[in-house]
């Protein structure tokens, strides 16, 4: 057998195939995973803290679809596709969409206790519901114009959006039973309370399913993360085979952090548990929430695909607000530690995107150590069907 046979040759029995190639190439793909995935999944889109006042909104793009979140009178979130019902103007012309690259949470702007269309001046209340439409009062049915629901629901702070609102209610759908079991998972961190100490935004040139993957195995730790490493060495020992994610990943002698000392003089937070105190945990949570917990700070992943090839990443690093309102508080000890092995991982992302555009390249494996990234492949087949070669 020559070299050219030998590169068509069945792997061995140990490496499973995952997705197609052209999964994470196709435009045709990606406008599926739009219309069924990304439209009909619970989406997060950031942090509660933005909105802190009745009538703050942000304005959000998500898939191409510009939403608003709004916090209504009576205290809750509520969600609108940002456009009148009238003429189809949109609400909120002038916001800034997020995700924004600011250290400072807040909302895009603020509803003066209502939404009013800015071309025809039809007015809505912070609930939705039309309120005003000028000199038709007399002969419209106002219960018939609400705005257009968005599906707006809260997990440890983080808020969460679903496009198909009515669908996912006539089937059940609601974020607990999406999130199933990683609610217990990360039980005792205070997820809900922890505020923004500082937020790195990124634009990688990988598709979502490429950066997820990446995030759900260590057998590229000991290549591609050396500092990493120093800090867990475990990650890099047996190709990050048989590492126990239930109870946490331990760190180096006298460490308990993601620092590069892997040492910080933040309180750990309060309620964690013996390893949960100096051991790291990680949750992916589908389709687009990454979360790595450390006992005084946890980094939050928020991916927003914009294209088969482009993803763009808001890293937020949460801290207990205790912390940070001590004299002296930094978060940079942590922002330095991720920056550097968040921009690894995009390098290597970036070069398997560009990699998979060869003309010879069908489909990759996965390593049985990599048998968490494979729950790409397996969540993918359930929200669309097997996809064929």
């Amino acid at each position: 057998m020559d070299w050219l046979d030998a590169s068509q040759a069945a792997p061995p029995a140990t490496l499973e195939p995952t997705l197609p190639g052209y999964t994470y190439l196709s435009d045709a793909f990606y406008a599926r995973e739009r219309e069924d995935l990304f439209f009909k999944e619970w989406m997060c889109v950031g942090r509660e803290e933005d909105l802190s006042a009745a009538g703050d909104f942000v304005q959000l793009d998500v898939q191409g679809q510009s939403v608003l979140i709004v916090r209504s009178n009576d205290g809750t979130l509520r969600g609108f596709y940002n456009v009148c019902r009238h003429r189809g103007c949109a609400l909120a012309m002038d916001a800034a969409a997020k995700p924004f690259k600011s250290d400072q949470p807040g909302p895009s702007g603020r509803f003066a206790g209502a939404i009013r269309c800015p071309y025809h001046g039809w007015t809505y209340d912070l609930e939705g519901r039309l309120r005003c439409a000028p000199h038709l009062q007399d002969s419209l049915d106002q219960a018939a114009f609400s705005l257009y629901p968005v599906g707006v629901s809260l997990w440890g702070g983080f808020v969460f959006v679903n496009l198909s609102p009515a669908e996912a209610q006539a089937r059940g759908y609601t974020l607990a039973v999406q999130l199933a079991g990683e609610i217990a998972y990360s039980r005792r961190y205070p997820l809900a309370e922890l505020r923004l100490g500082r937020r790195l935004v990124y634009d990688v040139q990988a598709n979502w399913k490429v950066i997820v993957e990446n995030y759900n195995e260590c057998y590229h730790c000991a290549i591609v993360h050396p500092e990493l490493c120093a800090v867990v060495p475990a990650f890099r020992e047996n190709g990050g085979f048989g590492l126990d994610w239930a109870d946490g990943v331990p760190h180096k002698a006298g460490a308990s952090t993601f620092t590069f000392s892997g040492t910080t003089d933040r309180a750990p937070f309060a309620g964690l548990d013996e390893h949960e105190r100096t051991r790291h945990k990680a949750q992916l949570i589908f389709p687009n929430l990454l979360v790595s917990l450390a006992c005084d700070h946890v980094a939050a992943f928020v991916l927003w695909p914009q294209s088969p090839g482009h993803t763009r990443i808001v890293c937020d690093l949460l801290f207990d607000p205790g912390e940070m309102a001590r004299p002296g508080f930094d978060p940079a000890d942590a922002a330095e530690f991720w920056d550097c092995i968040n921009l690894q991982d995009w390098r290597v992302c970036e070069g398997v995107q560009r990699g998979m555009g060869a003309r010879v390249f069908k489909r990759g494996y996965y390593a049985p150590m990599e048998d968490l990234a494979a729950d790409v492949r397996r969540y993918i087949a359930a929200k669309l069907g097997e996809v064929k070669p």
